[in-house]
């Protein structure tokens, strides 16, 4: 298993943030069916203030530059990114990379 860990801030409004841990509560079935099927095997994200971790357990075989292009063009991933993109404050034709940023494991 590998294990990959982003982070990223969301908007600086309260409403946004409690809107954003809403959906996240019922994220849509397809997009859970995508990550499983390029090789994500559980995703979790926490939270501290506007502060986002997210850790990323996958398959040995997984590669991250080719399995999130993968994902991207899945059905309905585009949607759920542009939906949350609105409480990252981010540009939602933004690709995940580019407003998820990945973690060098120092320990």
């Amino acid at each position: 298993m590998k294990r990959y860990c982003q982070t990223l801030r969301l908007v600086d409004d309260e409403q946004l943030i409690r809107q954003y841990v809403e959906a996240h509560a019922h994220v849509w079935p397809e997009v859970i069916e995508g990550q499983r099927q390029v090789g994500i095997l559980d995703m979790q994200i926490y939270r501290r203030g506007r502060d986002l971790f997210m850790i990323c357990d996958t398959l040995d075989s997984f590669d991250w530059d080719r399995d999130m292009a993968r994902l991207a063009a899945l059905p309905r991933q585009a949607e759920w990114e542009a939906y949350v993109s609105q409480f990252q404050g981010a540009d939602p034709t933004a690709p995940s990379a580019a407003k998820w940023q990945l973690m060098d494991r120092i320990f």
